[in-house]
């Protein structure tokens, strides 16, 4: 029977009988919707039972793990999905309230291919959705989300005997200390740790605790309201709370946790944000000293100091630049057998020998402590200095309308790749290379680079340009950029400037 997502609404007989479905919830690698105005609990119950079809028609094992993040509505929801799941005939093996990290553990500890965590991630409260995946330690991306979206829309979830729950209360222990081991720290550190009220409230400040840090709480009393702020920390707003706490404490550092437990944000000792990327570079250099020539990956928004930094050129360290979102770095990872992988917006993944291929934020915060713990000498914002400049615009979004957006895209790739082949310059330098495994990723020849792509998740383009000589160079390499997409005419206006 096809479900009828277009004659559903809130407040209707219907509502509290039929599923209800925004199809623009199905993403590009998760699924995310407002609710309950976009999705509704016979919604939710149709897309558990969607990805129970998913895991029979692959011939899998039929049980999941799931779990839902700290938000007043997140417990309905996941019943609601529990339903769909053991509807599908699956044995659901309910972790309770936890971090998507801990949910993918999980899939390891309990020897589980699949996971649904219910979580709305870093968006605000009125949000909510499902992270989910099949085959550990991937989670969905564009294939399986299309397939997904295909079956709950057209109402092909098939029904199954067997179905059934049980409640698994044990991993939380089993979590952190498989992210400890036998690790302590030898130098005393002072750690700001803010949750924002989160989900991590319940892990980082015991995590930080048990391996010999003085921590420095801020905001990490749960309260699904967030009072002081949204969780997120790429959000100027609580990178400057950190930043605060940093200074007022004479802390060492600040680790700043999201809603779900997936993305840290870093704060050094003189209160300056180390966005990822960098971080991973500081990261990087200090791990090809214990793994020789090894391999990372960086989404392809991230700085170009993995590909020109003297100290990793020198250690013989190689550098993937990737699409962007956490299922394609983490199935890059499996792919390529990479140490660790980096994304701008705050998602660290660190493959075998140091943990899974998945993205932890816990996990980042014990390796940043290892490395102030290998090098007991010197501070984080010392780290920081002996980076290369660089000059980074804030990322740009210009408005562009998701059924235009990637047609555009495509369209602008094929002019920049013409400038490439005819020998054309950008703001006066050669064109060096063009990656297009995400938009282009235009570098030129002195390491300097423009990106343009299509968001994955909100009707807008993405411009990125940095470079490591000037200011004034990469305002050029932005303004030569920008006069090719203004010839577009469906691309709108900036949501900000850089005067």
């Amino acid at each position: 029977m096809s479900i009828p997502v277009s004659t559903v609404t809130p407040n209707t007989w219907e509502f509290l009988r039929d599923p209800m479905i925004v199809p623009t919830g199905f993403r590009e690698y998760d699924a995310r919707w407002q609710y309950p105005e976009d999705i509704n609990l016979p919604g939710v119950t149709a897309l558990g039972r969607g990805l129970g079809t998913q895991i029979h028609r692959r011939g899998l094992r039929p049980a999941i793990v799931v779990g839902n993040d700290y938000r007043s509505y997140s417990l309905a929801i996941k019943h609601a999905l529990t339903i769909g799941l053991m509807q599908a005939g699956l044995k659901v093996i309910d972790i309770g309230p936890c971090l998507s990290p801990m949910a993918y553990f999980a899939q390891f500890h309990l020897d589980i291919s699949a996971v649904a965590m219910v979580t709305a991630s870093h968006n605000p409260n009125g949000w909510t959705g499902v992270k989910m995946g099949i085959d550990r330690p991937l989670t969905h991306g564009p294939d399986e989300m299309t397939e997904l979206k295909e079956i709950v829309l057209k109402g092909l979830g098939e029904t199954h005997t067997g179905g059934s729950v049980i409640f698994e209360s044990k991993i939380k222990d089993a979590y952190l200390s498989d992210l400890i081991g036998d690790f302590r720290l030898s130098r005393p550190l002072k750690v700001v740790c803010a949750t924002g009220n989160g989900t991590a409230s319940e892990f980082a400040p015991e995590l930080l605790e048990r391996i010999g840090v003085e921590v420095v709480t801020r905001h990490t009393q749960l309260d699904y309201t967030f009072p002081h702020y949204n969780p997120n920390p790429e959000a100027l707003e609580m990178l400057h709370d950190m930043a605060e706490m940093v200074h007022s404490s004479q802390a060492d550092f600040a680790l700043g946790f999201d809603g779900d437990g997936d993305r840290c944000g870093v704060v050094d000792n003189e209160g300056v944000e180390i966005f990822a990327d960098k971080m991973g570079v500081i990261l990087a250099r200090d791990l090809v000293k214990l793994y020789p020539k090894a391999q990372f990956i960086a989404d392809i928004k991230s700085t170009g100091l993995f590909s020109f930094d003297p100290v990793l050129r020198a250690s013989g360290a190689t550098i993937d630049y990737w699409k962007t979102g956490h299922s394609h770095i983490k199935k890059r990872i499996q792919e390529i057998g990479a140490l660790a992988g980096f994304e701008k917006s705050g998602h660290f993944f660190f493959g075998e020998p140091i943990g899974r291929g998945y993205d932890c934020a816990m996990r980042v915060a014990i390796e940043i402590c290892k490395l102030m713990d290998r090098n007991p000498t010197i501070s984080l914002s010392d780290l920081r200095k002996q980076l290369p400049l660089t000059y980074l615009s804030p990322t740009l979004s210009p408005y562009c309308a998701d059924a235009d957006k990637y047609g555009v895209v495509e369209r602008l790739v094929r002019k920049f790749v013409r400038k490439h082949r005819a020998g054309e310059k950008i703001a006066g330098r050669s064109i060096k290379n063009i990656n297009l495994v995400n938009g282009a990723r235009i570098t030129l020849d002195n390491g300097a680079w423009g990106l343009l792509r299509a968001s994955s998740n909100t009707p807008n383009l993405v411009i990125v340009c940095e470079s490591p000589d000037s200011e004034t160079e990469m305002r050029e390499i932005f303004a030569e950029i920008d006069k090719v997409i203004k010839t577009e005419r469906s691309v709108g206006d900036y949501d900000q400037f850089f005067a």
